[in-house]
């Protein structure tokens, strides 16, 4: 069984808010690739609960907050049909977020969720 590493630096100002989130992952061969938001959530088995961690930079926009939230949405209930092959509730999830994305303004005219970069 192999190991792989996963490392997260985040470097704040002097109010502790974050400037800058760079990772690298030893077994995907990603070395020192930025990023400006981040969403970290992990299934804690003691508790029974989820622990999350959000940052975003300074310098991310609320633009690319609504495209970052609405993108990550759909990858949870992508997840959540691979993790639980519940394709109606997945649909379900879907067909919020893209309500959502169409009200603030994500949404292209074709009806896909705008990958906006």
């Amino acid at each position: 069984m192999a190991d792989n590493i996963i490392k997260i630096t985040v470097s704040t100002d002097e109010n502790h808010v974050p400037t800058d989130i760079v990772w690298n992952a030893e077994g995907g061969d990603i070395k020192e690739r930025t990023a400006k938001a981040m969403a970290l959530a992990m299934w804690d088995e003691k508790d029974g609960s989820a622990m999350n961690m959000d940052l975003w930079t300074k310098s991310m926009s609320v633009e690319e907050m609504r495209h970052f939230i609405v993108q990550t949405m759909m990858t949870l209930a992508d997840s959540f049909e691979r993790s639980t092959s519940d394709k109606a509730h997945a649909e379900a999830i879907r067909g919020f977020t893209r309500e959502l994305a169409k009200r603030i303004g994500v949404l292209k005219d074709d009806g896909t969720i705008d990958k906006k970069s």
